[in-house]
């Protein structure tokens, strides 16, 4: 993520700021990518701390605007996690539309996000998130620190984070609107496999007798179906993508052989953007264990997995990626 200036006094905006130290009022622009005066406010400022413009004062901002279903607000400790819910879909959303989703030259639709929480003021609620035909389903009681920690514990993910969770599903969304672009299957279907497999039995079998992650999977939920495979896939690139990015943002420097420069999320270059990741990646694992804390990236990157990876960064580059075109209209099929 970049680090922006105040319109007024240019002194540095991060990207959840209201408001400058100046005492000047902002709003993010996501399609400008970067914050101008305050001008029309989202309808969630207030409610969700959302610093996004609107359209016009009253509206949603495009990301709240995605929102379909709220948590049950009838429980208060469910608003802080709607909250927090709520920003970690706007840093990736901002990503993708750097990327080319989702602004105003995109012709497809966005996705539809239902925001659920398992306490309501009736009964607690089992939530499983997942995708469905454009259909988002997020799990918010997972911004719970308590409650988080505890799953990674259990499923034995300790870097499961709501980031993490947007990115992937997400991920899902993006194969569903990318399943329309010519030659996109076939390639798709000899990295990854045949997504036509049931899904509902590869899961069970995943679940009965989970699979480590290999030298073709990047990591174990990826062993559990095509679709998963992808959307860990796809989700791990942006993690990548961003970590370049806000780690040029804060004024970094790393020294390695073939190191990328300028924008992160313009690059075409797959393998230079890992060795730039990965550079970075040792450094702040080995700082992060100065303060006995888990790496920040542990993950291991054989050369099957990096052709994925490459596969996922040509297709989810839209922008910048002139075999995708961008008017191509979109006639959805049901998975």
């Amino acid at each position: 993520m970049q680090i922006f200036a105040c319109p007024v006094c240019a002194r540095p905006l991060y990207f959840h700021n209201q408001g400058c130290v100046c005492g000047a009022g902002v709003a993010f622009d996501p399609l400008a990518q970067g914050f101008g005066p305050l001008g029309h406010a989202c309808r969630n400022r207030q409610t969700l701390g959302c610093n996004w413009q609107a359209p016009v004062d009253g509206a949603p901002c495009l990301s709240c605007a995605m929102t379909r279903t709220i948590p049950d607000l009838r429980m208060p400790r469910n608003i802080g996690y709607w909250v927090a819910t709520e920003l970690a879909k706007r840093w990736v959303l901002a990503g993708l539309i750097r990327l080319g989703w989702f602004g105003p030259d995109d012709p497809g639709p966005a996705p539809v996000f239902d925001m659920i929480a398992e306490e309501t003021g009736i009964e607690l609620v089992m939530v499983s998130m997942g995708h469905d035909a454009g259909v988002i389903i997020i799990n918010v009681s997972e911004a719970d620190p308590a409650r988080l920690a505890d799953r990674q514990s259990r499923f034995g993910e300790l870097h499961r984070s709501m980031i993490g969770h947007m990115r992937h599903e997400i991920a899902h969304f993006l194969h569903w609107r990318l399943m329309q672009d010519p030659g996109f299957a076939d390639g798709f279907r000899a990295l990854f496999g045949d997504e036509r497999v049931d899904y509902a039995a590869a899961m069970q079998a995943h679940y009965a007798n989970p699979m480590t992650s290999d030298a073709s999977h990047i990591t174990s939920y990826a062993t559990a179906h095509p679709h998963e495979d992808w959307a860990e896939t796809a989700a791990h690139l942006l993690h990548h993508v961003d970590i370049v990015d806000s780690f040029d943002a804060a004024g970094l420097r790393a020294t390695a052989d073939g190191l990328i420069g300028g924008d992160a999320y313009a690059t075409h270059d797959t393998a230079a953007l890992l060795r730039r990741s990965g550079t970075i990646t040792l450094a702040l694992n080995h700082i992060n264990r100065s303060m006995g804390l888990q790496d920040l990236y542990p993950f291991a990157l054989p050369p099957r997995v990096k052709e994925k990876l490459a596969f996922a960064h040509r297709h989810v580059r839209r922008a910048t990626n002139p075999a995708i075109p961008a008017t191509e209209p979109f006639q959805p099929t049901k998975l």
